[in-house]
């Protein structure tokens, strides 16, 4: 998937009584965020990576630059990885400016490339109001912004964060969560990102890597693994698909935005930006209903053409029916969840055209406008 330009993990062994065998690759940019339930192995697997903890079956390479082959392991120190905990961790001695320079003077006295600039990470992270501030006079949305930036300019290659938001509290997740966004689009290298937070990962998240147990039980971009049935995030009480959606248009008179995603237009509420402005929204499967002609007269803003492209029907009840929007079901990926009877009553099957109801959706995140053409969905 991403040869040598992204990463490539291989860990296999014990820790005390936990049986790690996990394998994945991820993208040279972007966050990648491991997710599974806790004790399954997502620090675990970050601490490998840093050198913290070794396997004695272990590869892992960036970039096609190896740091672990087997017994041949590259120390900690020797590892340009900036490592961001749950818990902030800041000197307290020290300014929130001296914290960043700390990390800063010491990476470039060991000869870093200086990639990562100062200010550029001050203002990125929004935190120049806090410079002369100590610790102590931090709220934990601060701290972890501090942090993060004390990891940054430490000069890394790749950016590890290990539930960073979990010692928050909801306030302080939706303060960061905007400044994680501009991470994101803004850093040059990979971030992997661990969580059991499923609105985090969809939220930030570009690509997942799903472990259970030790094991990695599915990997690849976000919206890709969402949309599968054979993963068990698709059969959760509240699964769904987080898209990318581009504005439109807006209408005014009824307060509705058009936005466009592959293979599709859909209306929303509200005034969400200028033509070409991207957003992330989530499409709950418990919010997709299906019909075979297009409803005559509906309060359903949101009728789309689609195609069953595959159904889960091993629950006796419910059906799990995976949706490719347009006529031929070539767009974006969404899921439904409808009941068994109406899955025998209407006859549905794989490769059946019918309309997608969406009742509602979510919006996530606004990420500005968009970057490049080849990243704008197909409308």
């Amino acid at each position: 998937m991403t040869g040598t330009a992204g990463l490539s993990a291989h860990f296999r062994g014990k820790v005390g009584s936990f049986d790690l065998a996990a394998s994945f690759e991820a993208p040279a940019r972007g966050i990648t965020a491991l997710f599974g339930p806790s004790g399954c192995g997502k620090t675990t697997v970050l601490r490998c990576i840093a050198g913290l903890q070794t396997m004695p079956e272990g590869r892992f390479s960036l970039a096609g630059e190896v740091w672990q082959e087997g017994a041949r392991c590259r120390p900690p120190h020797q590892r340009p990885v900036g490592y961001v905990f749950q818990e902030a961790s800041l000197f307290p001695h020290l300014t929130v400016r001296r914290n960043l320079d700390y990390g800063y003077r010491r990476a470039l006295k060991q000869g870093a490339a200086g990639l990562v600039r100062f200010d550029e990470v001050v203002e990125l992270l929004g935190i120049e109001p806090l410079l002369q501030r100590w610790p102590v006079r931090l709220s934990g949305g601060e701290r972890q912004r501090v942090a993060i930036g004390r990891a940054l300019l430490s000069q890394p290659r790749l950016l590890l964060m290990d539930e960073p938001l979990a010692a928050l509290d909801r306030f302080s997740k939706d303060e960061i969560l905007p400044y994680l966004e501009r991470l994101r689009d803004t850093l040059p290298m990979p971030v992997l990102y661990v969580s059991h937070d499923i609105s985090e990962v969809e939220r930030l998240a570009d690509h997942i890597v799903l472990l259970h147990e030790g094991r990695v039980i599915g990997a690849g971009p976000l919206e890709a693994v969402q949309a599968d049935p054979a993963m068990p995030i698709a059969r959760l009480p509240d699964a769904g698909v987080a898209l990318r959606a581009r504005v439109l248009r807006h209408d005014a008179a009824y307060g509705l935005s058009t936005l466009a995603v592959d293979g599709a237009e859909l209306i929303v509420p509200g005034a969400l930006g200028g033509a070409g402005v991207l957003h992330r929204i989530r499409i709950s499967a418990s919010d997709v209903s299906l019909a075979l002609d297009r409803p005559a007269q509906s309060t359903i803003l949101n009728v789309l053409p689609s195609r069953i492209l595959s159904a889960d029907c091993r629950d006796p009840f419910l059906v799990i029916v995976v949706l490719g929007l347009g006529p031929e079901g070539d767009g974006a990926r969404i899921l439904a969840r409808i009941s068994r009877r109406s899955w025998d009553g209407l006859g549905l099957a794989p490769g059946q055209a019918v309309f997608a109801q969406i009742k509602g959706m979510a919006l996530l995140s606004g990420r500005g406008a968009i970057p490049a053409q080849g990243e704008v969905p197909r409308s």
